[in-house]
């Protein structure tokens, strides 16, 4: 018998950052959304307009508990992604990476649905190889303060792809570069929230370093376009692939782009690199470009120009 139900879609982190656009975006593509979120670093404000919609549920659950719904799609987005959270907890940090994985894949293998992994670039640590390609196995230091991080969604991939070879699941991996937009959280620490808070406040701009390190910024709703075409791909085209803007910046150049766009009178100041800050961070996204059609459409400029006024209203309501 046919099955004509709306989809439904589980989200883990649906109130996170990337989360929260994620659900928005189903919900206009017409499905069901299961918004999981422990809140540890998601915010009822980035969803609360989302409340109330008849194909919108929301749960408060911590995935690192098994999951008893029933779904036919996962994304597992579930995962403090800045150094400030995810140090806060190392030891939880990496139980939601790999707990949170094994959780997952197992309600993915009950209800067989088709399931999402949001890795990252993290994977490849401090890269030798530049820009990263998809099979470069990685520089990570497995035992320093981004081990919790970096190790933990390399396991979660090792155990997405050992549900595929033991289970046949139909997973989908993706590796995410540096993401910035609207519902970031203003105190995660990453390097575009924390420049537009201090720009705004005329508060010295802090570099870490001398600034030369690189790394390349993707506007969030282009990050989510490839999440969505990478999840339509043929069963057989499991990942990882990497999703990001292949356009490269020093920090020093995003902290002289943010203090004239929000017309700071800040100045820059330098502070230590924290250890194992990665020197550079470009993806290769010829892959995305070959199986999913995508391709970042909003630069650095046009993205940061839309980012700062949710930032603006933040400060503005407090």
């Amino acid at each position: 018998m046919e099955d004509y139900h709306t989809k439904r879609v589980l989200v883990t982190g649906g109130a996170g950052f990337l989360g929260s656009h994620l659900c928005e975006r189903l919900l206009e593509d017409g499905n069901d959304v299961v918004c999981v979120d422990n809140f540890f670093t998601g915010s009822k404000d980035n969803i609360r307009h989302l409340v109330g919609h008849s194909n919108f549920e929301l749960l408060r659950h911590d995935i690192t508990f098994p999951l008893y719904v029933e779904i036919d799609e996962i994304y597992n987005l579930a995962c403090p992604a800045s150094p400030i959270h995810y140090q806060y907890d190392p030891v939880q940090t990496t139980k939601t990476s790999v707990h949170g994985a094994i959780n997952m894949l197992g309600l993915a293998k009950r209800t067989k649905a088709k399931i999402f992994q949001a890795s990252t670039s993290e994977v490849y640590g401090d890269p030798e190889v530049h820009p990263q390609v998809e099979n470069y196995w990685g520089h990570v230091n497995p035992i320093g303060p981004r081990s919790c991080y970096d190790e933990g969604k390399r396991c979660a991939e090792t155990l997405f792809f050992d549900y595929r070879r033991q289970h046949n699941l139909i997973i989908k991996v993706a590796r995410i570069f540096n993401t910035y937009g609207p519902n970031m959280h203003p105190k995660d620490g990453r390097v575009v929230s924390n420049f537009i808070m201090q720009a705004l406040a005329g508060s010295p701009i802090t570099i870490y370093g001398d600034g030369s390190q690189t790394r390349s910024f993707c506007y969030v709703d282009d990050l989510i376009e490839a999440f969505i075409s990478l999840m339509i791909t043929p069963d057989e085209f499991l990942g990882p692939i990497n999703t990001g803007n292949p356009y490269e910046f020093t920090i020093l150049e995003l902290a002289e782009i943010v203090i004239d766009l929000t017309n700071s009178s800040s100045k820059i100041i330098n502070r230590p690199l924290p250890e194992d800050d990665p020197i550079q961070r470009q993806p290769d996204i010829s892959l995305a470009e070959n199986m999913l059609n995508w391709r970042p459409k909003i630069q650095l400029e046009e993205g940061l120009k839309k980012t700062i006024p949710y930032f603006e209203e933040l400060i503005r309501v407090k």
